[in-house]
């Protein structure tokens, strides 16, 4: 190796990173004190690119399909297409608004109340079921009987506990204020600036290109732009096939159970729907809440309604799944579980959302570059084939 300018100055560049990473893991605190204070800073840039690459998906179909003439003409009609297609997204996305809070939000008022109603005798239903245990299994009544609980210790510590509750409501009004004023005022200004990325996107877009060409090799900044590219493709098929599935099961569940005569058909239906966003395990949550609201007016119905949802389940997973959803991000079933348990672990629900379309990014990648580096070093296809393949 020689002791050239450029050899030195990238061991010096080495160099300087390993003893910025040594420094960021000493004073981690520090670190993510930092990048707090910075993402609070962003958060209304930040919030407004993520309502933009929303609201692109609808508004790019609408240009795509109803303004297809008038966008190829450019000039003054591509403007009028884009305010107009731009119009109707939010005329959509208001309408989906309204018709939750006229139809859905009483429906589910009127749910919850006649909830209320027959909780009482639910919970007497289990009572008695929770006597004819105890002449079944007397040992635990015994149970029962030997705790011996300081019912006067535990009240004077209930009353504490609300007084210094109290006083730390009253401290904290202030800065719930605060923190709904900042997060409409994020909004507010995220929605502004996504306004302006829809109507200038393909501007910033030239801007970014001519950044990359500009800064980097022409070989690496085609493959950045080859690279966000497909990720955004793919996020936006995913987000597409995602709430249409969704929109699909809940009519799916709201039709079964309105003719089957369930109790609670919209509130169920919507409830499956939400979490069916939630890849993989998120229909399941619904399942759970439906059966134990259902199970509150008849235990039997409660069962039927689960053998349902196992029909609905297995429907959607092998007709409607893979042709919505699963061609979209074109990711195997094994690694979609294993994106939904990673981002669940790391960012709840909205890590889920995100990392099955990034997982499906980094697995196309990563198969493109082991199948480039097989070709380059001219591998024979039955050196890594299994054994199946191998017999055929």
């Amino acid at each position: 190796m020689k002791l050239d300018k450029k050899t030195l100055q990238r061991a010096g560049l080495g160099l300087a990173g390993l003893i910025l990473f040594a420094w960021c893991l000493n004073n981690n605190k520090i670190v993510f004190r930092l990048l707090g204070t910075l993402v609070g800073m962003l958060a209304p840039f930040l919030i407004g690119l993520v309502i933009a690459f929303i609201l692109n998906v609808p508004m790019r179909a609408l240009e795509r399909g109803l303004f297809r003439k008038a966008r190829a003409r450019g000039g003054r009609a591509a403007g009028a297409a884009r305010m107009s297609s731009f119009a109707l997204t939010l005329a959509l996305l208001l309408g989906g608004a309204a018709l939750i809070s006229f139809i859905v939000i009483p429906e589910m008022g009127k749910t919850f109340a006649m909830l209320g109603k027959q909780m009482p005798a639910f919970l007497q239903r289990v009572q008695e079921q929770a006597k004819l245990l105890e002449a079944w299994l007397p040992q635990l009544q015994d149970l029962v009987q030997s705790l011996e609980l300081d019912w006067k210790s535990i009240a004077e510590s209930a009353m504490g506990f609300l007084q210094s509750g109290a006083t730390s409501i009253l401290g904290s009004t202030f800065s719930i204020a605060t923190s709904v004023f900042n997060g409409v005022f994020n909004f507010f200004m995220g929605f502004i600036f996504a306004v302006y990325i829809l109507f200038r996107k393909e501007h910033l877009a030239v801007q970014a290109r001519r950044m990359l060409y500009a800064w980097l090799p022409v070989p690496r900044a085609d493959r950045v732009i080859y690279v966000a590219s497909m990720t955004e493709r793919t996020f936006s098929k995913f987000l597409t096939g995602q709430c249409l599935e969704a929109m699909i099961l809940g009519l799916m569940f709201f039709v079964s159970m309105t003719l089957l005569r369930f109790p609670y058909a919209m509130l169920v239906a919507v409830l499956v729907a939400v979490t069916a966003l939630i890849p993989m395990f998120g229909a399941f949550i619904g399942c759970f809440v439906g059966a134990f609201l259902i199970l509150v007016v008849s235990p039997i119905q409660a069962l039927w309604f689960v053998l349902l949802f196992l029909v609905l389940q297995q429907i959607e997973g092998n007709l409607i799944y893979p042709r919505v959803v699963g061609s979209s991000i074109g990711l195997p079933a094994m690694w979609v579980m294993v994106a939904v348990t990673l981002g669940g672990s790391t960012m709840g629900v909205l890590g889920m959302l995100i990392m099955v379309p990034a997982a499906s990014v980094i697995y196309a990648l990563a198969r493109e570059n082991t199948e480039r580096r097989l070709l380059r070093r001219e591998v024979p296809a039955d050196r890594y084939a299994g054994e199946e393949r191998k017999e055929k």
